[in-house]
């Protein structure tokens, strides 16, 4: 049997603190500190987790075999370079940086030093899409939703990189094309950056995908429905369930899709281990990261203009 690997969260505020928990409960890691600047959280959470806490993030080189890095956006790039540079796996929480060219640069640094660095879009791992996937052939229309209550965090960017870029990452993976135009509209509402965006992505091959994205909504919903020849199917990634329409006989068949329940995190951060151990290829690598990023940006800067 392997030995645990060795692992650290760096930033444990609302969405790192679930890495160190998931981390601590699996049996093919062993957490040995988290690392934060907020000195107060970091003791809270390490002594939670009957850790070390540690404030730099440089210090623990020896330590850890591989780190999540969960921090704002802003400092994803200078974090995640300075472990992969050090031979250090790493999983680095959506959007992989907030520059494209950032993004290309960790790419190549990944290449030369042999290490795994997966980016963490969630919904790839939800057991209703992981129920689904296979039965996506053709698709023709995507529509999504995904809307969530104001929590005052992640303010450093706007919804397009804090919650439409999971949508824009399962749309890159369903149509697998280049696309070929995109139409979006956005505003901000409660700070600086866009809290409310609709943006309509065509591909090559005539596919179109229209996502709606809100922050600011008196309710959470996270849906998406696809369409293909014959059949379509509708997917709820809160509730981890979903429905598939068949056209047969001239009649419309339902069927439940049978998922099999389980935290999204705990399925993601068990496959990075898996792909540590076992070197291999994640599910979201750097290129899926910095692609999802590119399309990002494309609809920030229409936004914009």
């Amino acid at each position: 049997m392997k030995k645990p690997i060795k692992v650290a969260v760096i930033g444990v505020g609302h969405l790192g603190k679930h890495h160190a928990r998931i981390y601590s409960q699996l049996s093919s890691t062993e957490l040995v500190c988290v690392v934060d600047v907020d000195e107060k959280n970091g003791k809270k959470i390490a002594k939670e987790f009957n850790v070390p806490f540690v404030n730099d993030y440089k210090s623990i080189i020896d330590k850890v075999d591989a780190v999540s890095v969960v921090v704002p956006t802003v400092l994803h790039y200078e974090i995640t370079k300075f472990f992969i540079q050090h031979g250090i796996h790493v999983l680095v929480e959506k959007p992989v940086t907030n520059l494209e060219e950032q993004a290309a640069d960790l790419e190549k640094i990944v290449a030369n030093n042999n290490v795994i660095l997966q980016v963490g879009h969630i919904e790839r791992f939800n057991p209703a899409w992981l129920a689904v996937q296979e039965k996506i052939i053709n698709p023709r229309f995507i529509e999504i939703h995904r809307l969530a209550p104001f929590k005052n965090r992640s303010m450093d960017v706007g919804v397009v990189l804090d919650l439409m870029i999971h949508d824009i990452d399962i749309v890159l993976t369903i149509v697998n094309k280049k696309i070929t135009d995109i139409r979006s509209s956005g505003v901000a509402v409660l700070g600086k950056h866009e809290d409310i965006v609709n943006c309509r992505l065509e591909f090559e091959g005539g596919c179109v995908a229209n996502i709606n994205a809100s922050r600011i909504s008196s309710k959470e919903l996270r849906k998406i429905r696809i369409f293909q020849p014959h059949c379509y199917m509708t997917l709820d990634y809160k509730n981890q369930s979903g429905e598939y329409y068949e056209l047969k006989g001239g009649k419309i068949k339902q069927k439940t899709i049978k998922t099999s329940k389980d935290e999204p995190l705990k399925i993601e951060l068990t496959d990075f281990i898996r792909c540590v151990n076992e070197s291999a290829t994640p599910k979201v690598s750097i290129s899926h990261g910095k692609l999802a990023l590119s399309a990002a940006l494309k609809i920030l800067k229409q936004i914009k203009n």
